[in-house]
């Protein structure tokens, strides 16, 4: 069942996914060679608890931290761990917050010193594929048209692997709701959008081939051949003529911009060719 939302749920989620928003920012500020991803784990949740929030997917089905913290070839749902992280590793972090009856949940991918143009350009365009979506996250729309341009953006395009197994969601008063949000997909095909929907929209893109496998532990996603894999997540609310993005970067990517021991320069391209259009 699709769960609609009135403006006033609205103002909530848009407190929520503030709090992820801080949390995000904080580890972006942490983030550096030598640091291990369950410092930053541990960070985030405290971020999250100062701000009288409560992780949304900490006991989730049984997951056991605050947050994802996937790196390198890991796609989602990385366990946060003790090893150390190192230049050039790629570091996705998604985030998940409760409060007040209602959910936040995005993710954002960070690169730590010096990586090579071919990750670089990972980053960005699947980046810019999560705005590609955004665009068709419109009333009168369907589910499909947000899927096809994803895949068109980035499989077409670049020839990059869209994940099959793993898709984004609904949200709301709970962490997983109706419709599915999958990266694949034709135009024209699937639910319908209607005003008032609010989804999480999450392209998970990997530079080799599009199969996955799951680590050891049960929950970590993996690409196949090993290869780097970005992910970037944003939660909208569907209206009439445009999608409300009722996340934001906008101190993450500050965050980013300011920490020496991150790479950014695909963050400075994407800002570009947003100024160029």
């Amino acid at each position: 069942m699709i769960h609609y939302k009135s403006n006033a749920d609205l103002e909530i989620m848009r407190e929520s996914c503030r709090v992820v928003e801080l949390a995000l920012s904080e580890v972006a500020k942490f983030l550096k060679p030598g640091v291990t991803t369950k410092q930053a784990d541990k960070l985030a949740e405290q971020v999250i608890r100062d701000n009288k929030g409560v992780p949304s997917f900490l006991n989730y089905r049984g997951y056991p931290f605050a947050s994802c913290i996937s790196v390198n070839d890991a796609v989602v749902h990385g366990f946060p761990s003790n090893d150390v992280l190192k230049d050039g590793d790629i570091v996705s972090v998604d985030l998940g917050v409760f409060k007040n009856g209602f959910h936040g949940d995005y993710a954002y991918t960070f690169a730590l010193g010096e990586i090579s143009e071919e990750v670089q350009q990972l980053m960005r365009i699947t980046k810019e594929s999560l705005y590609k979506g955004i665009e068709k996250a419109h009333h009168g729309n369907r589910i499909g048209d947000i899927a096809f341009a994803i895949q068109d953006y980035t499989e077409r395009k670049y020839g990059y692997g869209v994940v099959r197994e793993l898709v984004g969601h609904g949200l709301g008063r709970s962490l997983h709701e109706d419709p599915q949000v999958p990266n694949f997909g034709k135009r024209g095909t699937g639910p319908k959008l209607k005003e008032g929907m609010t989804i999480a929209i999450e392209p998970m893109i990997n530079m080799g081939v599009k199969e996955v496998y799951y680590d050891t532990d049960g929950w970590t996603v993996r690409t196949k051949d090993g290869k780097p894999s970005a992910h970037y997540e944003h939660n909208v609310c569907v209206k009439k003529g445009k999608a409300e993005i009722l996340s934001s970067f906008k101190l993450i990517e500050e965050a980013e911009l300011a920490n020496e021991n991150l790479n950014s320069k695909y963050l400075q391209a994407v800002q570009q060719e947003l100024v160029e259009q």
